[in-house]
């Protein structure tokens, strides 16, 4: 069993910048992936960024590209989402998701907010 732990939300103005990590325990392989999500209020959960093929590849939704940067140590269990120039628009819970591609297998945190507001 894998479980999952998100931290560094918050509260931040527009143009700020929020990290968050997030930390995997259990039995991790280098074959799996990581990747945040994110869900506003009346919205659905969105795929934000990934980080695959043993952490050699990434992947992002088009809203945050060249903003919001995603790294980790997959074997280690780590993911961090370093996120810049924040809008009003990236408010939301934030979760981090484990994926064992073998097994279709996925791994949730309970998630941490971000509000971005003035």
């Amino acid at each position: 069993q894998v479980q999952v732990v998100e931290s560094g939300g918050g509260l931040v103005q527009p143009g700020g910048s929020l990290r968050l990590s997030c930390a995997a325990s259990g039995e991790i392989f280098r074959r799996y992936d990581m990747a945040w999500y994110r869900q506003a209020p009346g919205k659905q959960r969105e795929l934000v960024a990934e980080l695959t093929n043993g952490g050699l590849a990434t992947k992002y939704v088009d809203t945050v590209k060249g903003r919001f940067t995603i790294s980790g140590d997959i074997a280690g269990g780590t993911v961090y989402l370093q996120m810049n120039s924040l809008k009003t628009e990236d408010a939301a819970i934030y979760y981090c998701l484990v994926r064992d591609p073998w097994y279709n297998r996925d791994y949730w945190g309970q998630g941490t907010q971000v509000t971005v507001s003035t």
